[in-house]
């Protein structure tokens, strides 16, 4: 088989977000990244059918700036066998990234059997990759996965719906599969993984090769802003019992005035 897997390099969640100097989009120097947790479960899986099918290949294709192949890297230490990187800005649309990774696949040469995405990135949370490039591609997609099972060109796969509930769908391979949290548990970059990753084929593509031009945008972005500050908490005192009762209402005053929650 071969099997294409999409790949964001994101903030870490824990890295500082600001806006650059003409708010166009946030200052990138001084982020910390790494690949979008969803996109963990899909390189996973992609390894798993791997190991059972041992003729099958793993090609992890990213859209975005070459400043740091993190992802791409780190996807190859867990196991995949290649990579693409199709060189962008990091605040492409869904559309133009969806199309982009279209582009890298067919720049390949290899017909895809299966394509694994995340379910979203962890920073726009847009969840329309996944769909874009299944429609682009003209291949059945099924989004949200958390079962995946394989018998020759069957898949019969899980997927979660609002409320817990599960829904099974029976498809045939090649198809768009959108995997989340469940799905597997991701396994680590091995030490040896990580110096035979070094070694990898990483092909990297502009975006004319891959027929994307800036028509295609479908969103721009011209004001990015940090959300306001929260104002201070207010404490009350009442050690005193006869207090009790008016720090009670006073506290109801301004939930029900003031913050209008109740």
């Amino acid at each position: 088989m071969n099997i294409f897997v999409c790949v964001k390099q994101v903030p870490d969640t824990e890295t500082k977000v600001t806006p650059n100097s003409d708010g166009s989009f946030i200052n990138l120097d001084s982020i910390k990244w790494i690949m979008n947790p969803y996109d963990e479960f899909a390189v996973e899986q992609a390894l798993q059918i791997k190991a059972a099918q041992s003729e099958s290949t793993v090609t992890v294709v990213r859209v975005g700036s070459v400043r740091d192949t993190e992802a791409l890297r780190t996807a190859m230490a867990m196991g995949a066998d290649e990579s693409i990187l199709v060189e962008a800005e990091d605040n492409l649309d869904s559309y133009c990234i969806a199309k982009a990774i279209k582009g890298g696949i067919e720049k390949s040469g290899k017909t895809p059997d299966l394509i694994l995405c995340g379910k979203q990135a962890i920073d726009d949370d847009c969840l329309q990759v996944p769909q874009l490039l299944s429609q682009m591609m003209e291949l059945p997609s099924v989004s949200m996965v958390v079962g995946f099972e394989q018998t020759g060109e069957d898949l019969k796969l899980r997927r979660e719906i609002e409320g817990g509930s599960i829904e099974v769908y029976s498809l045939k391979t090649p198809a768009v599969v959108a995997c989340n949290k469940g799905l597997n548990t991701p396994r680590y970059a091995s030490l040896p993984g990580i110096m035979k990753a070094k070694r990898k084929p990483l092909a990297q593509h502009s975006l004319a090769d891959v027929g994307v031009t800036d028509g295609d945008r479908r969103v721009k972005y011209s004001s990015f802003n940090l959300p306001p500050e929260k104002p201070p908490g207010k404490k009350f005192e009442a050690m005193d019992e006869d207090a009790v009762a008016g720090v009670v209402s006073e506290v109801v005053g301004l939930l029900r005035n003031e913050a209008k929650v109740i």
